[in-house]
């Protein structure tokens, strides 16, 4: 009886450690495949003493940590990737945007060129656009407030032409001017290049970062 006992014991053991097989084994397979060395009985030509002890696998635990070693591996470059994507896609949006904002300018710089005017447009100077009841656009160097109530026409805006032959809305003269002033300083300044070609980051301390 003693000996039936024990047989039915060993039986429901074997068979809740196959189910833990089982279960190990659904869990695995859901993993990538790790990466071993290969083995070899003659690593380097020579014969081992005892390939078993060389080869055998250990503590089943150091190919479990293994595995989830190469998992965050993955998880972590797929995260850095992301993060470096997210950034060329904000600078290619950023990129866009200014791409459309310069055909805008340049479409609009073209169409006040073409506007009618009976003067010499000369850069740094100040052009005041009207419209007749015609339609026809024209430039004036007369501004609405020297024209006071007898302004014959509609006022449309004013614009300053800049050397470069563009032009600035007069609500964004000041602004405009204030970069031409900053890029003025900066060309007048000698330029004096670092003899290593190493870079550097001299100039970037804790005082003028504000850290």
């Amino acid at each position: 009886m003693r000996m039936l006992c024990r047989l039915g014991v060993v039986g429901r053991t074997r068979r809740y450690h196959g189910r833990r097989c089982d279960a190990w084994a659904d869990r695995r397979s859901h993993r990538k495949p790790r990466a071993l060395v290969e083995l070899t009985p003659t690593p380097g030509g020579l014969a081992l003493v005892s390939p078993y002890h060389t080869h055998r696998a250990g503590d089943p635990l150091d190919l479990v940590a293994l595995a989830e070693q190469v998992q965050k591996a993955d998880e972590f470059i797929r995260a850095n990737a992301t993060n470096k994507l997210t950034v060329i896609a904000e600078q290619i949006e950023h990129l866009q945007e200014q791409a459309r904002k310069v055909l805008e300018d340049a479409r609009r710089d073209a169409d006040l060129h073409h506007v009618a005017c009976n003067i010499v447009k000369k850069p740094g100077n100040i052009y005041y656009l009207y419209k007749r009841e015609s339609g026809q656009q024209y430039f004036s160097i007369i501004s609405p407030k020297e024209w006071g109530t007898s302004c014959p026409h509609d006022f449309l805006g004013a614009y300053k032409l800049q050397h470069d032959l563009s032009w600035t809305p007069y609500e964004d003269i000041e602004k405009q001017d204030a970069k031409i002033s900053i890029v003025n300083k900066l060309l007048s300044q000698p330029v004096a290049l670092p003899s290593s070609t190493e870079p550097s980051f001299q100039g970037f301390n804790s005082t003028e970062s504000g850290l």
